[in-house]
């Protein structure tokens, strides 16, 4: 089984990844934009351009949470991914309203003057680019139960969906309605605005300590089914970077002794991790009479 520094890892390949398309697509797009008169193509561009910035906030996120333990941080490091989700989540909500302010100026006085279709197969190219980035990030994100990564891969999607908006409104006005292009880049600055409130949301509910209840009710219910388990007194929950921690109080047979007790505990721990892929479970065990019912 590979350790959770040996996950984060490999989730800075997914950063790095997400990094280098960045820098070509902004730069691609942002020239394309200037040179063939596209505003939702250089929106688009400028958007990828902060993009690079959030991931290497997530890259640095990354690193720093495969720091070891130490006397002041004896979790580790972890929830470093999760502040670096949050930071991106700021830069990404910064680039939409500096979007949505320069669409709004230029809807307000559109260009008689259309975009060239070459920014519209631009957009729709580097559309299909960043969705395969998508992919590989959000099914790495998945096996390594990584928040930042996931944060990354969908802002990756958002980029995708934004690039074909730019390519609709690019079209769009090749049949006389120019107005549609800035019109695109405001749908561009919405969509950037709501990927980052949903990155910020997960990010502070993470850190806040916050745990979907339903998973918490399922994995309540694998150790239930635990042959031994009398009575769950107490269960509770949180994220830890790209690991759930879980805190349980139980019941058992108040005649059993440590050792049958401690076997108990043992195959809740196997059962949580088949089930969930949880490792850090802490276990107190109480003793249960029938009287207690």
């Amino acid at each position: 089984m590979e350790s959770a520094y040996d996950e984060i890892r490999q989730g800075e390949k997914g950063a790095w990844l997400s990094i280098a398309a960045y820098i070509i697509l902004a730069i691609t797009k942002l020239a394309v934009g200037y040179f063939f008169n596209s505003e939702a193509l250089s929106a688009d561009g400028l958007n990828n351009s902060t993009d690079i910035i959030a991931s290497l906030a997530v890259l640095i996120g990354l690193k720093i949470s495969r720091k070891p333990p130490d006397k002041d941080h004896r979790y580790g490091h972890y929830r470093a991914e999760t502040v670096a989700a949050l930071i991106a989540s700021f830069i990404m909500f910064l680039v939409g309203l500096q979007v949505l302010y320069q669409s709004v100026s230029k809807f307000a006085v559109p260009t008689i003057e259309s975009p060239d279709m070459i920014a519209a197969w631009t957009a729709l190219f580097c559309a299909g680019m960043i969705y395969l980035v998508y992919l590989y990030n959000v099914r790495l994100a998945k096996k390594i139960n990584s928040h930042a990564m996931m944060a990354a891969a969908q802002d990756n999607r958002s980029d995708a969906f934004v690039s074909i908006g730019a390519f609709i409104g690019i079209l769009g006005a090749q049949f006389g309605l120019p107005w549609l292009d800035p019109l695109t880049a405001i749908v561009v600055g919405i969509i950037i605005c709501k990927t980052a409130w949903d990155i910020f949301r997960d990010a502070t509910h993470a850190l806040t300590d916050g745990f979907d209840d339903s998973e918490l009710q399922t994995i309540k219910q694998t150790i239930r089914n635990v042959p031994g388990v009398k009575k769950i007194v107490d269960i509770k929950a949180r994220i830890h970077g790209n690991n759930k921690l879980v805190d349980v109080t139980i019941g058992v047979d108040h005649q059993l002794n440590v050792a049958e007790s401690h076997e108990i505990t043992e195959q809740i721990e196997k059962q949580i991790f088949k089930s969930h892929r949880i490792s850090h479970v802490h276990i107190h065990i109480e003793p249960y009479m029938a009287a207690n019912r």
